[in-house]
């Protein structure tokens, strides 16, 4: 089982916190300036990563309006795939200004190349790692190409079924991709918790022996935090400045304040995970005197019988354990006891 990857010198596996990515998409709403302060914004809030999508309208689609190309119900509806990408994507001249911004920000970037070319631009930009959405998932001449720039690859998988994302990580393996990871991922947007199914990440991890996360398009962090419990090493959400932007992706992006929330609950979520252990907390240390114990509950005589009349389990904890009680019923004091004292064994004949 592959346990671990490493993006840009950070470990990625169950054994490290998880690894947040900011995904800036067409959050940018055509301002170079809006995706700049993106970058800063998630960097405040505490992601490891921002994520950006490389293409075209025309790398990505035709320029075409029959009705195979147009876009019907959902947030896009009525726009044709190419005036969608069109409005959404990202001048392939502000990679450059971003990376340098996100480096000087000491936040890691990287993006989803959807072609050749994507690749090309990134790989002159020394992208440290490369994100295969998952509509770009069953195209495994894109993963194999990617996979060949020796970089950790990360493939969402959805509307994937088991045997398309065993075609993936197959081609990543066969193009030479040696730190490889999958995101369980619903392509909805917004999608609803019940369509996540988070055991199937369990499943995902055991199957393919691969680092898992979850790409998370639900509207809040619970489904994200929940996937934490459940093994998730890697969590993306899209991000924006502002919901109510009026971008193609901003109405089911996070804010700042709930990407902030985002990177802490989900590391004191994974905090909380920790190990097998049976023993005795660093927290509980100091209560762990008012546990139970035996203690006489009236004045007693010496050669006096113990009975359930003179003896009891009750709070603190500095007598002898309440499971011994049987063991000193019907013995007899070895000197006079005054009410209140802790019982032990010198107590006892």
């Amino acid at each position: 089982m592959n346990k671990a990857i490493s993006i840009a010198g950070r470990s990625i596996g169950m054994d490290s916190e998880p690894y947040v990515i900011a995904e800036l998409s067409a959050n940018h709403n055509g301002s170079l300036e809006t995706a700049m302060q993106i970058i800063a914004c998630a960097k405040r809030a505490g992601a490891d990563a921002v994520k950006l999508q490389t293409y075209k309208a025309e790398t990505i689609t035709l320029n075409c309006d029959a009705e195979e190309f147009m876009i019907r119900g959902g947030l896009w509806d009525g726009q044709s795939l190419y005036e969608l990408y069109q409005q959404a994507h990202m001048p392939w001249e502000w990679h450059k200004p971003l990376f340098e911004y996100a480096r000087k920000q000491d936040i890691t970037i990287f993006s989803s190349p959807f072609d050749f070319t994507a690749v090309d631009l990134l790989e002159d930009l020394n992208a440290p790692a490369y994100k295969i959405a998952s509509f770009e998932a069953i195209d495994l001449p894109l993963i194999r190409y990617v996979a060949a720039t020796g970089k950790p690859v990360i493939i969402s998988t959805g509307m994937a079924d088991v045997d398309e994302i065993g075609e993936a990580v197959e081609a990543a393996r066969e193009g030479g991709c040696r730190e490889l990871a999958i995101l369980h991922c619903v392509s909805g947007y917004p999608a609803p918790a019940e369509d996540y199914n988070l055991r199937t990440l369990v499943d995902m991890r055991e199957r393919f022996g691969l680092v898992t996360g979850l790409s998370d398009h639900t509207l809040d962090n619970t489904t994200a935090i929940a996937s934490v419990v459940l093994g998730a090493s890697i969590i993306e959400k899209h991000f924006t400045l502002d919901r109510s932007g009026g971008g193609p992706d901003d109405s089911f992006s996070l804010e700042p304040a709930e990407l902030e929330a985002l990177c802490r609950d989900s590391k004191t979520a994974w905090r909380a995970l920790g190990r097998v252990d049976y023993g005795r907390k660093s927290s509980e240390q100091g209560n762990a005197r008012f546990r139970r114990s035996l203690y006489v509950t009236r004045d007693m005589k010496a050669g006096e019988l113990f009975s359930a009349d003179n003896v009891r389990s009750v709070r603190p904890g500095f007598g002898l354990p309440p499971k011994m009680l049987d063991q000193i019923i019907d013995r007899r004091a070895s000197r006079d006891i005054a009410f209140g004292t802790a019982l032990s064994m010198d107590l006892v004949e």
